[in-house]
């Protein structure tokens, strides 16, 4: 073991090695020029704060401090971080039954499949109906399932989608009509679940202009009969569609009487665009309590919008914030009344 004399040393030159690497990173993403033979990459900052601190310094501890003084040059780091500690409450229980806790502790977990799945697949989109209890997930490839939560065990109402070779990439559910909504590439799945022994139960909506990468659902109370469907595509537009029970009476099934897909021409619907980003819209999502939508984008300029979705087929400035590198995802809390954003 370290004599505390020596000890206090080795946190001195570890200190001055941190705020070396640390300042050169800064002079790297200026453009300001470093010699090769002066830079601390990951092998030479491992090896020196081995020298520093012995043995007993561990491989993934270094990688991990190396990774978050990398990743953020203003981090704030302690020391004790090298060795896979961190600074914390004494009493690590109280802390986690605390109601507000930021930790939730997971005492089980059930895995579900279903026999529709007979390949490898990914999941691309989940979302749960809390006013049904049950959640709706679906696939890369094609499968919209349903999972229904009833006497503690879960029913899935699987439907499998296959008419190219186009990859789903999100859903969600239509709470005035009462469907599954999910989008490819090119096409508007409306998938009518009720109907599951029945012929006829879904309605695909194509072809769209751009390549469609998210969707989301617009609740509105004083619009019944009908659902808004809020949709981000590869050219960074937002699209907001609107369906009614008559839609589906339409008959212009390009299929036989008894197919399970009835195909609807696109420029029969009136499909309100604008484009908010220069890049991929990734993510859009209605929020109820401030009566708007927002969007996101990889972006740096027009990485956030927020709007209000009575006006996106206006031209009129909108409520846009920009992000270094963009935004891949958000969400609002109601509580705190703040947006949070992931890029």
């Amino acid at each position: 073991p370290l004599e505390v004399p020596d000890f206090k040393n080795a946190l001195k030159q570890f200190k001055k090695l941190v705020e070396k690497t640390v300042t050169q990173k800064t002079k790297k993403r200026l453009g300001l020029y470093i010699e090769d033979e002066d830079e601390i990459d990951y092998d030479k900052f491992y090896t020196t704060t081995q020298t520093i601190f012995g043995s007993e310094v561990k491989d993934h501890n270094v990688k991990a401090f190396f990774r978050k003084i990398s990743n953020n040059l203003d981090a704030r780091t302690e020391w004790c971080e090298i060795f896979g500690y961190f600074i914390g409450e004494s009493d690590a229980m109280s802390s986690q039954l605390k109601e507000e806790n930021m930790v939730f502790l997971v005492s089980e977990k059930q895995q579900i499949t279903h026999a529709v799945v007979k390949r490898q697949d990914v999941i691309k989109g989940i979302v749960k109906v809390p006013h049904l209890d049950f959640t709706v997930t679906s696939s890369q490839k094609g499968v919209l399932t349903i999972f229904n939560n009833q006497r503690k065990s879960f029913f899935s109402y699987p439907f499998y989608f296959h008419q190219d070779t186009a990859w789903i990439t999100g859903c969600d559910f239509l709470p005035q009509l009462k469907c599954v909504v999910a989008v490819t590439e090119r096409t508007v799945i409306m998938w009518d679940y009720k109907s599951k022994g029945s012929q006829n139960n879904c309605f695909i909506i194509k072809p769209m202009e751009n390549g469609l990468l998210c969707v989301c659902t617009v609740t509105m109370s004083d619009q019944l009969g009908k659902d808004n469907i809020l949709m981000g595509d590869d050219k960074g537009y937002v699209h907001l569609l609107t369906m009614t029970s008559d839609h589906f009476g339409l008959k212009q099934c390009k299929g036989k009487k008894d197919s399970q897909l009835q195909v609807l021409d696109s420029k029969t619907f009136n499909v309100v665009k604008r484009k908010l980003h220069d890049d991929w819209a990734v993510k859009v999502k209605y929020i109820s309590d401030l009566n708007c939508f927002g969007s996101c984008s990889s972006d740096s300029i027009h990485s956030f919008v927020l709007d209000d979705i009575k006006r996106l087929g206006d031209n009129l400035p909108v409520k846009e914030f920009s992000v270094p590198r963009g935004v891949n995802a958000f969400t609002y809390c109601g509580k705190a009344k703040v947006i949070v954003t992931g890029g």
